[in-house]
């Protein structure tokens, strides 16, 4: 991961010699320096996929796709907030998507589904190998069956725990702003997170990272609390990205259930 948070985020998933590049919220430059720090180049990604068009998921998008040559992967309607009313339905540098809808790009198998946020038209992603899953679930304000659904039996887990209830309630915010975090279109709280990871399958899961903290209304430390109680394992097992330093490499595998 290149960094999580409400300042930039981006994520790198390797199969092979297959890797893409779930969302950009850096410029060229600090893309670039990120990817350096996990041994890679611009012109090794063979993707950007893209989650919605907030400017720390995109605003590198455009720039690291002339770049790279890289295709961006995305939804019509994140589509057309990224490029303006008038974008067209798809060229060679801009892949339609739909949620439920899987793709492959390489050795990659790649599965979008819908989330609710305050988004045209926001999904989160599953990436597979076709044996070992990999599930992302960041900027949602609340959970769905259909999340919990695609999200099911995943080797390794991002999952947004964006703040602490309490803390967001006692802060400096303004109403609206609270509002807006804590509404089902905004985002995740520790207590949510938890319990989207109570309700899902979580026999073959080998790692669990929260993703996308407050660094305001937050702290590394309550979010682990929160998923280890779900695991009933030491919460230091639980690995905390951040804006700064992402996360270094993790080795994903299929488990075997009951193994």
């Amino acid at each position: 991961m290149l960094g999580s948070g409400s300042t930039g985020n981006g994520l790198v998933v390797e199969c092979g010699a297959t890797r893409l590049l779930l969302d950009c919220g850096f410029s060229v430059k600090e893309t670039e320096a990120r990817l350096q720090r996990l041994g890679l180049s611009l012109g090794q990604l063979d993707g950007i996929v893209v989650t919605h068009e907030h400017d720390d998921h995109v605003s590198g998008v455009r720039g690291l796709a002339n770049r790279s040559g890289a295709p961006v992967f995305l939804t019509y309607g994140t589509l057309r907030e990224l490029l303006g009313g008038d974008a067209p339905p798809a060229t060679e540098r801009y892949q339609l998507v739909d949620a439920g809808v899987p793709f492959a790009v390489g050795e990659l198998e790649v599965h979008p589904f819908a989330v609710p946020h305050d988004a045209r038209e926001p999904v989160q992603y599953v990436f597979s190998d076709g044996d070992a899953r990999l599930g992302v679930l960041t900027d949602t304000g609340s959970s769905t069956p259909h999340i919990e659904a695609s999200l099911a039996a995943c080797d390794s887990l991002v999952l947004e725990c964006n703040h602490d209830g309490p803390m967001l309630a006692g802060s400096r915010y303004p109403k609206w702003l609270k509002e807006r975090i804590g509404g089902v279109f905004g985002h995740l709280s520790n207590v949510q997170a938890a319990g989207i990871l109570a309700a899902i399958d979580r026999r073959r899961l080998s790692h669990v990272v929260a993703a996308h903290l407050s660094t305001s209304n937050n702290t590394p430390a309550a979010a682990q609390r929160a998923l280890a109680d779900v695991l009933a394992c030491d919460p230091a097992w639980i690995a905390v990205a951040d804006q700064q330093t992402g996360l270094t490499w993790r080795d994903v595998h299929a488990a075997r259930v009951g193994g």
